[in-house]
């Protein structure tokens, strides 16, 4: 009773939103001025003094992350839920495959010290980081909650322990791990960690591209896919299932015997 009473459900929530996006359609269609409807109307990109961030290919930038002014972002970067770059007073540049981490904030100086911020390639910058008027050169890892401030440079294959703070025009050397409040050099950094560097980059960078491919996602393709759930959900093994390819199918048009449903027989789909 309980399967039966939730195939029902499903049928009518789906009947539901199929005549809510029927409905939706016809407003649509009358609309003077056309409206598209976004899942995640946040703005991200904001200018500043008529300065506009500057995106390369292929970025992924969260809904809720903030990127402000005169920013630029190199390609396959990502800037990550919450997170705010702000180049308002001076420029942020950051390079290619770096991330930005949940919550990070990145600005610049321009009143007590003239500082723009520069963050190199293959950089994984943490959540919680604070990036203050610095620069971080390529194949760096800043950690979790971590602080670089104000003129401070940070070598090439170098490391910075999650919470430390590294105090203003600290220079970091080239393959160092450095932590603490201050920050000072603990050791200098095997050939492992090195390569780890570059390693954590390239798994943030696929991370990336997941989640930029699931917030592209329309209201349809979700209630789709949710439908699809569902249907998955509730289908026994013994029924017919059409998204499992069959051996025996002719010609792509399938089984000799089962009813037919193929573009060719419903070309409106095709």
């Amino acid at each position: 009773m309980s399967s039966l009473a939730a195939r029902v459900a499903v049928a009518a929530s789906g009947a539901a939103r199929r005549m809510g996006a029927m409905l939706d359609g016809m407003g649509a269609g009358m609309e003077v001025a056309k409206y598209t409807e976004k899942l995640v109307p946040s703005t991200r990109f904001v200018a500043v003094d008529g300065v506009a961030p500057k995106a390369g290919t292929n970025n992924f930038v969260a809904p809720s992350a903030s990127v402000i002014g005169g920013v630029t972002l190199g390609e396959h970067s990502s800037v990550w839920y919450g997170a705010t770059v702000r180049g308002d007073v001076n420029t942020v540049t950051i390079g290619k495959k770096t991330s930005i981490g949940d919550r990070a904030v990145v600005h610049v100086a321009k009143i007590q010290g003239d500082h723009a911020t520069s963050i190199g390639d293959n950089v994984t910058i943490g959540a919680g980081a604070v990036i203050h008027a610095c620069t971080i050169e390529d194949l760096c890892i800043v950690g979790e909650s971590a602080q670089v401030l104000d003129g401070a440079v940070i070598g090439t294959n170098s490391i910075v322990e999650a919470g430390s703070v590294v105090t203003p025009g600290t220079k970091i050397p080239s393959g160092q791990l450095w932590g603490g409040s201050p920050a000072k050099k603990i050791r200098e950094l095997t050939s492992e960690e090195i390569a780890s560097i570059s390693e954590t980059a390239h798994d943030t960078l696929e991370l990336a591209f997941l989640h930029s491919v699931e917030n592209a996602k329309d209201y349809k393709t979700l209630i789709a896919e949710e439908e699809d759930r569902l249907d998955r959900e509730l289908r026994k093994d013994a029924w017919f299932d059409p998204n499992i390819p069959d051996p025996d199918e002719v010609l792509g048009q399938g089984l000799p015997g089962r009813i037919f449903n193929s573009t060719l027989t419903h070309p409106e789909e095709g």
